[in-house]
C-alpha cells in the first residue's frame, strides 16, 4: 500500500517480518563477509552460520550498504508514491550505514530525513515502528521523525555476552575493557550508552549475570506500559526462559518479541549473546 511518508531502516533492526509488512517498512541490508564471500544479511546468510564460523575461528567481518543501495531504496519509495522518507539507522558509532544514507539522501527525488538513532537491534526496530505507526495515523514526515527520536530517547538495551573477545576483535569495545574481563574471569553485562557499547557491571557467573539482566530490565520497565524484545545468538533456551520470567513480572507489558539476532550483530557479539531491549510506551 502506498504511503505519503515511507519508513526505511536497515537490516540490523531485526523487526518481525509481519510487522514490516503490516507497516510497509523497508530494511536495507548490511553485508557480512565470511572468508572471501560477501553475503547480504537477512537473505544470504543466517546468524547461525556466523555463530558456527566464529566457533571455528574463521574470519568474519561486516560492511555497510553503499550509498547507491540507499539511493535505490529512496527512488523505489518515491516511485511508489511517497512524498517524504524517514530513514532510521543503527548507531553511527558502530557502522558507516548512517553516513551512506546521508550521502544518498542529498540526491533523492523527495525529502529524506536520515536519523542516527544511536540504537541497534529491536531498540532500532521499536523506533521504526513508532515512525510507521505515526504515518499510519496520518502524521507528517516531521511528526514521524519526532516519534522515532522520542522512542529512541526512552529506550534502553542491555546485554550479556560469554566473552568480550568478539567485540574487541570488531573494535566495538576497547582492548583494555576486554582484557579486564578476561583477566578477572568475569561475565560482563553491557549497555548502549550514547550510541556506544559500555560496560555496565561485572558478574562472576553466567547464571548470576542473566539473573541480573532480568532485574535491570524490570527496574527500567517500572510499572508503566512497555514493549520488550529479547534477543539471543545460539541460546534459544536462555532467551525463552528470560522472556517467560519478564512476562510474569511485567503486568503492563504490551508487546514481547523473542528472536535470534541477525548475522551482523552476531558477528560482533559471538554465540551465547542474551539481550533485552526495554522500550516504555
Amino acid at each position: 500500500m502506498s504511503r505519503h511518508v515511507a519508513v526505511i531502516t536497515d537490516s540490523t533492526a531485526y523487526l518481525p517480518q509481519r510487522a514490516m509488512e503490516r507497516h510497509s517498512i523497508t530494511a536495507v541490508p548490511l553485508t557480512v563477509v565470511l572468508g572471501d564471500e560477501a553475503l547480504e544479511e537477512g537473505t544470504e546468510i543466517s546468524a547461525r552460520c556466523v555463530a558456527e564460523a566464529l566457533k571455528k575461528r574463521r574470519p568474519v567481518t561486516t560492511s555497510r550498504p553503499g550509498p547507491e543501495v540507499f539511493a535505490a531504496a529512496y527512488r523505489a519509495a518515491a516511485e511508489a508514491g511517497a512524498q517524504g522518507i524517514v530513514s532510521l539507522h543503527l548507531s553511527s558509532e558502530f557502522s558507516g550505514t548512517y553516513d551512506a544514507a546521508v550521502l544518498a539522501a542529498r540526491d533523492a527525488e523527495v525529502p529524506v530525513r536520515v536519523v542516527d538513532t544511536g540504537m541497534v537491534a529491536m531498540a532500532l526496530g521499536f523506533c521504526a515502528l513508532a515512525a510507521a505507526e505515526t504515518v499510519d495515523a496520518g502524521g507528517t514526515l516531521d511528526e514521524a521523525v519526532a516519534a522515532a527520536e522520542k522512542r529512541a530517547q526512552g529506550t534502553a538495551a542491555y546485554f550479556y555476552v560469554d566473552t568480550l573477545d568478539y567485540l574487541r576483535r570488531g573494535g566495538r569495545i576497547g582492548a583494555a575493557q576486554a582484557l579486564l574481563g578476561s583477566a578477572l574471569a568475569v561475565k560482563p553485562l553491557l549497555q548502549l550508552e550514547g550510541g556506544r557499547i559500555e560496560l555496565r557491571e561485572k558478574v562472576r557467573t553466567a547464571s548470576k549475570a542473566i539473573a541480573r539482566l532480568e532485574e535491570i530490565a524490570v527496574e527500567r520497565a517500572a510499572a508503566g506500559p512497555v514493549d520488550i524484545a529479547v534477543h539471543h545468538l545460539a541460546a534459544p533456551d536462555r532467551a525463552t526462559e528470560l522472556a517467560d520470567r519478564l512476562r510474569e513480572r511485567l503486568p503492563a507489558l504490551e508487546e514481547l518479541h523473542v528472536s535470534e539476532v541477525g548475522a551482523v550483530i552476531g558477528a560482533h557479539t559471538g554465540p551465547g549473546l542474551l539481550a533485552v531491549v526495554v522500550a516504555p510506551k
